[in-house]
């Protein structure tokens, strides 16, 4: 597709293959002048990739090479389609799961900034799931520098009272009764986004946990947590619910042989009066976290 500039940054909307060859929508962002990095920005679940349109041109201005993309069965990875491989809208039927996400699509990412950009170092940005993603993939040695945001190990007794309880109400009363049903979860229900009914099950499953997906006997690409080498950040938000203190901490004990730097952040720190979970990326913390966490991948220069 044809370029669109947006001041000093490159949009680009475009697609690439997942290792099976599904086709995922993406958007690629490029500064106008020199590369000096390359960013790869990984999505929580049921949140669509231009949720982080704003923090990727920002980054784009820095000189960063940066791509947001759509997991498969959500936003423009639901609808494209290529010869051999049609994906349907509708997602009664279709199969996926979180695991899927991380070992056929986020892979598939890495290495297709890594190929684009071999000289640049690579940089991993993963908002919830897909901070928890990077200890799924066998390829994450290939990330020079992570850096997680409100990215947890989503066990429903971490989260802050009383969201909770919500989360059990909705997933037992709610969630899987309505997708048993429709074949799918509907993003109506409450989820943001429609989700494929095997990813669902699957995080549903995975919050009923202790451990939360590192209590998944099935999960056999835990092993490869201990793989990533590479600096990690992890950003807790103070008044996330979700990504609670403890529930940050539990996640990046999987990284054994990282050194995890977990950072709690408070509105404050930001002059805001909220963050949250999705927080992080409204553009009103250019200045603050932005700014933050570019500094930070750009440390090793």
């Amino acid at each position: 597709m044809a370029g669109a500039g947006l001041d000093d940054v490159f949009i680009d909307d475009i697609t690439f293959p997942a290792t099976d060859g599904y086709v995922l929508g993406a958007t690629l962002f490029l500064p106008r002048g020199a590369k000096r990095h390359a960013v790869l920005i990984n999505s929580a679940a049921a949140v669509p990739r231009r949720i982080y349109r704003g923090f990727a041109g920002y980054l784009a201005r820095r000189g960063y090479a940066v791509l947001t993309y759509d997991y498969r069965g959500t936003g423009d990875s639901r609808q494209r389609s290529l010869v051999g491989y049609n994906q349907p809208r509708s997602l009664v039927g279709f199969k996926a799961s979180m695991s899927d996400w991380a070992a056929l699509d986020v892979t598939a990412a890495v290495a297709w900034m890594r190929e684009r950009y071999k000289a640049l170092p690579l940089n991993y940005v993963g908002h919830s799931f897909g901070g928890q993603a990077l200890g799924l993939l066998a390829n994450n040695t290939e990330v020079s520098r992570a850096l997680l945001i409100a990215a947890q190990a989503g066990y429903w007794r971490l989260m802050a009272a009383p969201e909770r309880y919500r989360v059990v109400a909705m997933l037992n009363l709610v969630g899987i009764p309505l997708t048993r049903v429709l074949g799918y979860a509907p993003g109506w229900s409450g989820l943001g986004e429609d989700l494929p009914k095997g990813v669902f099950e699957q995080w549903a499953g995975w919050i009923m946990k202790p451990r939360y997906l590192f209590d998944d006997p099935n999960l056999k690409t835990l092993s490869n947590f201990a793989g990533y080498k590479g600096a990690l950040r992890s950003l807790c938000l103070s008044d996330d619910p979700w990504a609670t203190r403890a529930a940050v901490e539990l996640l990046c004990s999987g990284f054994t042989s990282a050194k995890p730097d977990i950072l709690t952040i408070t509105p404050a720190d930001a002059g805001a009066s909220k963050i949250g979970h999705l927080g992080f990326f409204r553009p009103e913390h250019r200045d603050t976290l932005w700014r933050g966490a570019a500094e930070w991948m750009e440390a090793a220069e």
